[in-house]
């Protein structure tokens, strides 16, 4: 994380990776005082906090924002998709998500049967997850002062023993839970009216039931979904905070043909791209296969594979072992290359 300033916020702020950083580093974390006795806040970086000393248990709190576009895309709605990414950031906590906040703001003329739509879809999506919305907010915003619609949603979840997103240890395994990029390369294909044989669809899903089981079936010493800036800005992260070196072998990593096919013709590496309904697991080893197998006995995670380990080798770095063989640094990318993704 660094301490640079930001003269003027740009898109790619908003995006993950590199130039998100700046923003946090320089002008977030530079500002914000949160030490707290028995709170874990915004200087650790990771997908929530923590409150400790409530009946022996530990509260986890994380809010976002969603401002996704277009607002139906294939898999998913921006409602979908404000639900899932709330839920997740819980879920990679190890916490079992227990409410949520939504607070939308709307612009004047916004149709109607449209938020209908959204809201419908976001109730579906809490069922799903099994987490009501118990609180909100609503405003209206004159005519182009805003695009549509933004929602902030915030979820409140307990855990006895809080996940962090770096508190792994060398010869740990490092696993993602199905195939990455096809969110972002889905909107991507969505947006641009590629056309190919395959039509893609966002992989955007609570995943709180799914990393449940993985945390019953072997030992998690990690977790965090890779949204914004994909995989690569993930495990970045993850080297950096941990100050562990992490080796990808590219080979082992799911990606889609489809995915791959849209990411070559315009340039791009799925490897950078956003995923919301997948969560990269740092398990022992001796417990990680277990874990793949009780996610691979489950929809949302039938292609969950193990793509590398955690080593003491370039502290701080993500080193992808290709696959001719070749060895070279996984860098976080400047941003996710999708604007308006999430």
């Amino acid at each position: 994380m660094t301490d640079k300033k930001v003269d003027k916020v740009k898109v790619i702020h908003g995006a993950g990776g590199k130039a998100m950083d700046e923003l946090i580093g320089g002008h977030v974390l530079s500002t914000f005082t949160n030490k707290s006795a028995g709170m874990i806040g915004l200087d650790n970086l990771d997908d929530g906090a923590t409150i400790e000393g409530h009946d022996g248990k530990t509260l986890v709190l994380t809010t976002d924002s969603h401002v996704v576009s277009p607002l139906f895309f294939p898999g998913g709605d921006i409602g979908r998709l404000a639900i899932s990414g709330t839920v997740n950031d819980l879920a990679v906590m190890g916490a079992d998500p227990v409410a949520m906040t939504s607070s939308i703001i709307v612009e004047e003329g916004l149709e109607m049967d449209v938020l209908d739509r959204i809201f419908q879809s976001m109730e579906e999506t809490c069922k799903e997850a099994g987490v009501p919305i118990i609180t909100g907010d609503t405003k209206v915003m004159e005519k182009g002062n805003i695009d549509k619609i933004a929602i902030n949603t915030a979820g409140v979840g307990v855990v006895n023993q809080p996940v962090t997103d770096s508190g792994f240890s060398p010869g740990d395994k490092i696993i993602v839970t199905g195939t990455i990029g096809d969110h972002g390369v889905a909107l991507i294909q969505f947006r641009e009216g590629l056309s190919f044989k395959t039509k893609l669809k966002s992989d955007t899903a609570p995943l709180n039931h799914l990393l449940k089981l993985a945390r019953e079936a072997g030992k998690i010493t990690g977790m965090k979904d890779p949204t914004r800036g994909g995989l690569a800005a993930a495990l970045n992260e993850m080297a950096d905070k941990s100050n562990l070196g992490l080796t990808i072998y590219e080979a082992e990593v799911p990606v889609k043909e489809a995915v791959t096919g849209v990411s070559d013709l315009i340039g791009i590496s799925p490897f950078n791209v956003a995923n919301e309904g997948k969560a990269i697991i740092m398990a022992t080893a001796d417990t990680a296969e277990d874990v793949v197998g009780a996610l691979s006995e489950e929809p949302l995670g039938e292609d969950a594979k193990i793509i590398g380990e955690v080593t003491e080798e370039r502290p701080g770095k993500v080193i992808l072992e290709t696959e001719v063989g070749g060895r070279r640094f996984l860098d976080a990318p400047l941003g996710d290359p999708v604007p308006r993704i999430c």
